[in-house]
Order: structure tokens, then sequence, then C-alpha cells
């Protein structure tokens, strides 16, 4: 029998206002480019998982849309001044019935299969309960899953692990350093690094290496 598959729901800021504890980490770069490539790579990766029917990208940004709709994602408009967690549902509540998940869009060395691998157990085990995936720190949140008539109920920003297993989601433990590898700071690119950046990142942290040699 095949595996049920899944919608994603991906919410973007506007790349001025995202990220913002990474302002400067890539010196020369533009940080609205960085962050445009935090989510391309992401988007990318999820796009390419064989779990994934669709996925949705909930933003206001006109650059952030056009990248989007130019990997096959459907563009849905974010409410100004609404928030993470309202764009999750907002892009929840587009999706018909089914499996939907809700994924950060800072995670640029995500692998397909990894996500693959998070999706599939989120499917299995008890029914009719969300699940989440902590990032590698454990306070927070990178993945929150719902079966078929459960709603999202996200709980995304700062103790979200918390608060999403205080809300009856149950944490998925596996190992999947890739999808839980988000990236707020320059420390954590560079651990996303180590990993492996998709391609759109990567060549950002390229055009600076040089710089840095010479220097």
């Amino acid at each position: 029998m095949s595996q049920p598959r899944w919608a994603v729901v991906v919410p973007v800021k506007r790349l001025g206002a995202a990220k913002s504890r990474l302002r400067g980490a890539l010196v020369g770069v533009p940080h609205e480019e960085l962050a445009l490539a935090l989510a391309a790579d992401t988007l990318r990766a999820v796009l390419a998982c064989p779990a994934v029917a669709e996925a949705l990208v909930v933003t206001n940004d006109a650059r952030v849309a056009a990248a989007a709709r130019a990997l096959g994602a459907r563009v849905l408009p974010d409410e100004p001044d609404a928030g993470l967690n309202a764009a999750f549902r907002h892009g929840a509540a587009a999706v018909p019935a089914g499996w939907v998940a809700g994924i950060t869009a800072d995670l640029p060395a995500l692998r397909p299969a990894e996500l693959a691998g998070a999706l599939l157990a989120a499917q299995n085990g008890r029914t009719g309960v969300r699940r989440f995936v902590p990032d590698a720190p454990g306070g927070g949140t990178v993945l929150l899953a719902a079966p078929p008539g459960v709603d999202l109920d996200p709980r995304f920003g700062v103790g979200s692990a918390a608060a999403h297993a205080a809300s009856g989601a149950l944490a998925l433990t596996g190992d999947w350093p890739s999808l839980r590898r988000d990236v707020d700071t320059a420390a954590d690119l560079a651990d996303a690094a180590a990993l492996g950046l998709g391609s759109r990142t990567a060549a950002l942290v390229e055009v600076v290496r040089p710089a840095r040699a010479a220097g």
C-alpha cells in the first residue's frame, strides 16, 4: 500500500525582516540574499521529498513569492503583522483534508530523505495525534505534523518544543541532523555548512570564503 503524501506549509517573512540574528553573518553578502537563499534551499528540499505532494509558501514578499513559484510551490499571501503561527494556520487552512505539516524556512542543509523519514514516522504510532521535530538544541521546533481531521495548532516561537508538547503533540526523535539544523546565527550557519548546504546558500558562502582567505 502506498504511503499518504503530504502538504507542507512554509511561511517566509519579508526578507528585510527575516533572520535578524543572521544580519552580517556573511560579510559583503546582502542580508536579504542570505534570507532568500535559506528559504529557497529549504523549499527545494521539501519539493524534492517523495512524501510531499504539495508545498504552500505563505509570504508577502514578492521575491520570495517569485522564487517559490519558480520552484513549483503554491503561494498564499500572508496577513500583515499576523505572525508566524497565523501564517502556519493560514497555509494549513488552504489544504484539502489530508496529512499536513508545517516546516520552518531556515533549513538550508535539509535532505529530502530525512524529511521523508520524519514524515513517515509522523504517520506511525498513535492515531489522531500531532507530532513535532525539535531543533538541534532541543528548545525549538522545525517541523509540526498533523493527520487528517486534526488541526495543525502551531505553537512556534521561543520554547516551542515545550509548548507543542504541552498542547498534546508528541516529539519525534529520529536521526535527522539536516532537518534539525535550523539557522538563526552565524554559528548555526557554520554547523549547517558542515552538514552540506543547498546550492543557493552554498554559493553565497563560497563568495565569502575567497575574500577571507585573501585577507
